[in-house]
């Protein structure tokens, strides 16, 4: 019998409050800002004492986003932002919870509260256990912990029924670790983080240049010419990635941002480290804003491409690079013939913009050749999110703008070592190449079968053909689409295990048992048998770098996570295991010495990682090579997108509030939104709520509508916003229950959470 518990938290409103748009981002407002999180979960002086450590060499990486470190000087005031100071707040918060919360709060009652409240109840401190038919944890030793783990996995029939899922935080070490305990096990069922954000860059990057990861350094964004930011928020989602923009700015590049909403961190950027931009108003970023309509990008980009190619056609050389082309690149003449029988009024119809914005971020495009593209989630959570990818890869090519300084391509990456964690192996499709060095190395024989992705794992629970679910890190219930669907199809499991630091709604949710391993975070000491351990990285840029942690564990009881995976290992199996586990627990430098034989780039591992500012990985595409299957780059031809819908509805996208990251939840306020105190809001066009007589603080309820069938999510309040019309914005997931399981992107199977057909009621009507 499943627990009965709350998958949705009851639709409850807080206090909205609607302000004006901000203009500009960070400056003083962010310190502030930082300052009162700093106050509320650690204090100040502890804080900052932190904070000081955050991203230095030497120091702990942030466990936010990915963006990149210099690798050069670094600011002594701080090379953290706002929201990497929440994120830190938020993980080493003084708040703890012992035993006796969890013998006040039953599983039911804490699944009633909010993701908001559940994350700031505090710190997880000791391993707790959900026995079956159980209204609350209590408390249990590692032991038996480990225990119950290795028993559940050891009477599965296949091994096929256990899901191992992993969160972008965790360290190449344990990743590395994790998939080795898996495919030790026998199965390739690896679902991440990846498979809902960027696996549809890996699988449009793969196929166009060869290399699932961009080609850019930090450097190079100061360099280029011309930056493309599209479906990208960086000034709330990478704030530090403001300051690379600012430097091209200082070079005399030019930033074009591509959006259906305008964001003020590419409107202005203060830097809150220099008076001058405090004291005069900061360093104006885009020089335009095309706001597209939801899923618009590739016909804005095929209309700025048609234009090129009139200009080509009339004066060959002058805006290809023809050189480039002929060199490096496959499918050339079949590109142009198909881009040749595209109606450019159709593109500028499909892609919202009008001919004159298209016309003026044309001719900045044909005059330029040193261009790089940024991109994040609103360009890969669509139905047609890898051919999104593919014609922005398109775009490069022609310019010759991939494969040289100030140039190529740039996903820019959520969570800190998401990247790394692919790189270490986490990935239910792995490469011959690595299976086969992983069975040299171990002399184990490692699984062919491809195992399930994230969606797909979900399909599986629900089928009861999964029994053993174990996560390292993350939030699965909040983070997955079809929210009720998902929840459901978890809560099949007979065990459901959690490598967590905080409390979140995956502990709450769970299979017929359930267990909390906590472990250490980024910023606390990981001390082993043989002295004090770092682990490492890997950043946006192919960076991998040191990350030692300093300072006092918030228990006794917390173990690290290389830890957590050798005790699970070695009680899973025993003796006859050919893999020495201890002697990596015991010693990150032996887990480095395996990655360093298994993987590519990681040659002299443990010295070359020693060095300050760490190494780069090998990057076929900024090395101006293609390891494609033509070995060359290839054009494609991606369709525009023409995804009809009903007269009355409309698309709906799901965004992150300023006071988030990922599915933490910091605060209630979306600041540069004008947002306060509020999550269940609606983000309209004002013409789009005239004719349907709704105002600002209105409540609407939502029906999503996909091949038939219904999804539905309660009292949102309307706000007024400067959004395309025929489109909405939410924040997720308080809107993710909307996106149906089946509604996702081609090739990658990532959740299309950026365009959801939706319909609106109105209550009492």
């Amino acid at each position: 019998m499943k627990r009965k518990v709350f998958i949705i938290p009851p639709e409850k409103f807080e206090d909205l409050k609607i302000g004006k748009r901000k203009t500009k981002a960070a400056g003083i407002p962010a310190v502030i800002s930082t300052l009162q999180h700093l106050k509320k979960e650690l204090g100040i002086w502890q804080g900052l004492k932190m904070l000081n450590k955050m991203n230095q060499k030497g120091g702990f990486d942030c466990s936010g986003c990915a963006w990149p470190d210099p690798d050069g000087k670094r600011s002594a005031i701080g090379e953290y932002c706002e929201n990497g100071a929440k994120a830190l707040s938020e993980e080493a918060t003084i708040k703890y919870l012992n035993p006796d919360f969890f013998e006040k709060h039953s599983v039911e009652e804490l699944s009633s509260w909010s993701d908001f409240k559940i994350g700031k109840a505090g710190r997880i401190t000791q391993p707790m256990y959900l026995a079956p038919n159980s209204s609350h944890y209590t408390p249990i030793s590692w032991d038996k912990a480990c225990t119950i783990t290795s028993n559940h996995l050891k009477k599965l029939q296949s091994p096929n029924e256990a899901i191992f899922y992993t969160s972008g935080r965790t360290s190449n070490e344990a990743a590395f670790m994790y998939q080795l305990f898996a495919r030790q096990f026998g199965t390739n069922n690896l679902p991440d983080c990846s498979n809902m954000c960027h696996e549809s860059s890996g699988k449009g990057l793969s196929q166009t240049v060869g290399i699932g990861k961009g080609s850019v350094t930090l450097e190079d964004l100061h360099e280029a010419e011309v930056i493309v930011v599209i479906g990208q928020n960086p000034g709330t989602n990478h704030p530090r990635m403001l300051t690379a923009l600012a430097q091209c700015k200082k070079n005399n590049g030019k930033i074009i941002s591509v959006n259906p909403l305008p964001e003020p961190g590419l409107e202005c950027f203060v830097n809150p480290q220099k008076v001058g931009d405090i004291i005069f108003g900061g360093t104006k970023l885009a020089d335009q804003h095309l706001q597209v309509k939801i899923n618009g990008d590739i016909a804005l980009l095929k209309a700025v491409m048609i234009l090129m190619l009139k200009e080509e056609t009339k004066n060959p050389g002058s805006v290809f690079d023809l050189e480039f082309i002929e060199k490096n690149c496959s499918g050339y003449e079949e590109f142009i013939d198909d881009l040749k029988k595209i109606s450019f009024n159709d593109t500028v119809n499909e892609s919202g913009v009008s001919e004159q914005e298209i016309r003026k971020f044309a001719t900045l495009i044909i005059q330029k050749k040193k261009i790089i593209v940024c991109w994040a989630m609103g360009i890969t959570q669509h139905k047609n999110g890898v051919q999104n990818v593919r014609e922005i890869v398109n775009l490069l090519l022609l310019k010759g703008s991939i494969g040289k300084s100030g140039a190529g391509t740039c996903p820019v990456r959520g969570h800190s070592n998401v990247q790394g964690d692919r790189t270490m192996g986490i990935w239910e499709a792995p490469k011959e190449d690595f299976l086969s060095k992983l069975d040299s190395r171990f002399g184990i024989n490692t699984p062919r079968n491809h195992g399930y992705d994230v969606v797909n794992s979900i399909h599986a629970m629900s089928k009861n053909e999964i029994k053993v679910f174990i996560a390292m890190g993350g939030n699965f219930i909040s983070a997955t689409p079809d929210s009720v669907f998902t929840g459901e199809s978890i809560q099949n499991c007979a065990l459901t295990v959690q490598i967590s630091t905080k409390l979140n709604r995956s502990h709450l949710v769970t299979g017929k048992e359930a267990l909390i391993l906590p472990c250490l975070s980024r910023s606390e000491k990981d001390i082993q048998k043989e002295g004090v351990q770092f682990v490492t990285v890997e950043n946006s840029m192919g960076v991998v770098h040191q990350s030692i942690g300093s300072f006092t564990p918030a228990s006794e009881h917390l173990k690290s996570e290389p830890a957590i995976v050798a005790i699970l290992a070695k009680e899973t199996f025993g003796k006859s295991s050919k893999i020495k586990w201890t002697e990596m627990m015991n010693n990150y430098d032996t887990i480095r010495d395996h990655i360093e034989f298994t993987i590519n780039g990681f040659s002299n591992y443990n010295e070359r990682v020693r060095l300050p500012e760490g190494f780069y990985l090998p990057n076929c595409a900024r090395e101006g090579k293609f390891n494609t299957a033509t070995k060359k780059a290839n054009f494609t031809i991606n369709p525009i997108p023409k995804r009809k819908i009903k007269s009355n509805h409309f698309i709906m996208m799901t965004i992150r509030s300023h006071d988030q990251y990922n599915t933490t939840i910091y605060g209630l306020d979306d600041r540069y939104r004008g947002i306060k105190n509020e999550r269940r809001i609606a983000l309209m066009n004002l013409k789009d709520m005239e004719a349907l007589g709704l105002k600002n603080y209105s409540i609407v309820n939502f029906r999503s509508h996909f091949k038939g069938s219904i999804r539905e999510a309660n009292n949102f309040k309307v706000v007024a916003y400067d959004i395309p019309k025929g489109c909405i914005g939410t924040y997720f997931p308080e809107a993710n229950n909307l996106v149906h399981i089946n509604n996702k992107a081609e090739i990658s199977n990532t959740p299309s959470s950026k365009f959801i057909e939706v319909e609106i009621i109105i209550p009492d009507h």
